[in-house]
């Protein structure tokens, strides 16, 4: 029988992420793909995948899956306590499942998201090229359902000689560079940013986090026509609360752009859970 993966659990949400669907934004499409790609392209590296392979996106952990065949498999992102057939090991490491055997996926003590990469990746259909989900635009694979069935691709190199890494730890503030619309703003907006310590909402998915603290104040109040967004723009609205704009970020916006995040700071920008502290750095 060929290898697959059974849903049997999900846990609040789980979806099929890839490197994304790049270049396709003036075709109205956001590139989407895993929130924190560092941790997706670390699991894939863990079982000899390409860096651009399917995983499960694990939001809050509680993801159970069931392997038809032995398979080798790896969880990164927030550290967490991974189970297999009960028994509890970590996170950041490469695991076998046996046939029959079933992969728990414990909710992180902080953080917020897992990836889980199997030896071979996950042969479902891509869509436009990719296999992921943009939870916008309703583009892609469907999110997991219990009872699906997850066919498993064919290893095309060996497994890597080392099978663990070390877990992620939270950077002390998240590095951002001047946006195209800074001049927009007070002359005090940026230090505002930079020195406040910001508190997340309820308002965390992946099109966008939202922040409270102080309100970022605009010198130009003209409205602005709709421009290109990217992942990682930090956008300020009528509110002047800002907006960290995550992989399903729409295409264009129509909100000044005070900053952006650096790459690596996009990713850890995925880990934030509501309440958490946040800190600019740049």
């Amino acid at each position: 029988m060929s290898a697959a993966l059974v849903v049997e659990a999900t846990g609040p949400a789980a979806l099929l992420q890839d490197l994304g669907r790049p270049g396709l934004a003036h075709l109205g499409v956001s590139p989407s793909g895993a929130a924190d790609r560092a941790a997706h392209r670390l699991a894939n590296r863990l079982v000899g995948n390409d860096e651009g392979a399917a995983t499960l996106e694990v939001t809050l952990g509680g993801l159970v899956v069931r392997a038809t065949a032995t398979v080798f498999v790896a969880v990164t992102g927030a550290p967490t306590t991974v189970r297999v057939d009960g028994a509890p090991t970590a996170s950041h490491t490469t695991l076998v499942l046996r046939t029959g055997s079933r992969l728990l996926v414990e909710p992180p003590p902080r953080g917020l998201r897992n990836h889980v990469a199997v030896r071979g990746g996950l042969a479902v259909p891509a869509v436009l090229g990719s296999r992921s989900r943009d939870v916008l635009a309703g583009l892609g694979p469907a999110p997991l359902a219990v009872g699906d069935v997850l066919p498993v691709g064919t290893p095309t190199a060996p497994l890597p000689d080392a099978d663990r890494a070390p877990a992620p730890t939270p950077p002390a503030g998240l590095a951002v560079r001047p946006g195209p619309r800074r001049d927009w703003f007070a002359a005090d907006a940026w230090t505002t940013l930079l020195g406040t310590v910001w508190t997340v909402t309820a308002d965390v998915d992946r099109v966008a986090v939202r922040l409270s603290g102080p309100a970022l104040a605009r010198t130009v109040t003209a409205e602005l026509p709709s421009e290109g967004l990217v992942r990682g723009a930090v956008q300020v609205p009528a509110s002047g609360q800002p907006l960290l704009f995550g992989p399903d970020h729409p295409v264009t916006g129509g909100y000044p752009v005070l900053a952006v995040l650096t790459s690596s700071a996009a990713d850890a920008a995925a880990q934030l859970r509501p309440g958490d502290p946040v800190r600019f750095v740049g």
